[in-house]
């Protein structure tokens, strides 16, 4: 059976050494890079299962590179920052990452946030051929939810982050339904939500973005006051 393969992508090259020595005492691969042409150089070449990303990194930034992921692939991300704050952690999220670590952190808490955005990545049903792989209608949009792509009605496909992937998929098994946010949070990140914990609302800001869906006046997911949010169009499942 073959390893994990992770991807971790940081200019210091003591940290670059040292999750590749403890990752790989824990039974994964590890392949190293220093920036992101390194990166791009590698994911062309190489199965990654999952990418540890660093923020601050020379030439292209950490949020660029995550950025640039999201348009082309579905592999989840952690990222990694010596900028803690509230708002850098909201904007990693916004820009795809699946899970966020300030720096200087314990290998063990990212090697288990490895295995929890893992686990999460593959509670979706395995890839498969596009005939036989299990496809969510709503409106004109289509989520193909083996593979984790949106297509929009003009055939537009669109590679959307894990969490946002499984949030789009719990909504559409629960259409007109509202469900709360901790319900949201426990189910797409298997965590309990703490104060001022906003990782789904920032999946919702970009599942609407990605819709077109205005929040003032959303046609398709609709916030519930005091409650959460609800998917006010039926969904069709097709093979």
């Amino acid at each position: 059976m073959r390893s994990d393969h992770i991807l971790v992508v940081d200019d210091d090259p003591d940290i670059r050494q040292l999750l590749a020595t403890y990752l790989k005492k824990n039974g994964y691969q590890v392949t190293l890079a220093e920036d992101g042409q390194t990166m791009h150089r590698l994911l062309a070449h190489q199965a990654i299962d999952l990418v540890v990303l660093d923020l601050m990194l020379p030439g292209e930034d950490g949020l660029t590179l995550c950025r640039e992921l999201r348009t082309r692939t579905a592999l989840p991300v952690i990222m990694l920052t010596a900028r803690g704050g509230l708002v850098d952690r909201i904007v990693g999220l916004e820009m795809g990452a699946d899970d966020y670590l300030a720096k200087p952190f314990d290998p063990r808490e990212l090697l288990a946030r490895i295995r929890v955005v893992l686990k999460r990545t593959r509670s979706f049903p395995p890839q498969s051929a596009p005939d036989d792989a299990t496809r969510l209608g709503f409106a004109g949009w289509e989520l193909d939810v083996g593979a984790g792509l949106l297509r929009s009605p003009k055939g537009v496909t669109i590679a959307l982050a894990g969490s946002d992937a499984r949030l789009l998929q719990l909504l559409l098994n629960h259409p007109n339904q509202a469900l709360g946010r901790d319900f949201l949070l426990q189910q797409v990140f298997q965590k309990e939500r703490m104060p001022f914990d906003r990782a789904i609302d920032v999946c919702i800001s970009r599942l609407r973005q990605h819709l077109g869906d205005p929040p003032r006046s959303p046609r398709f997911i609709q916030t519930v006051r005091n409650q959460g949010y609800r998917l006010t169009v039926d969904a069709v499942e097709r093979r």
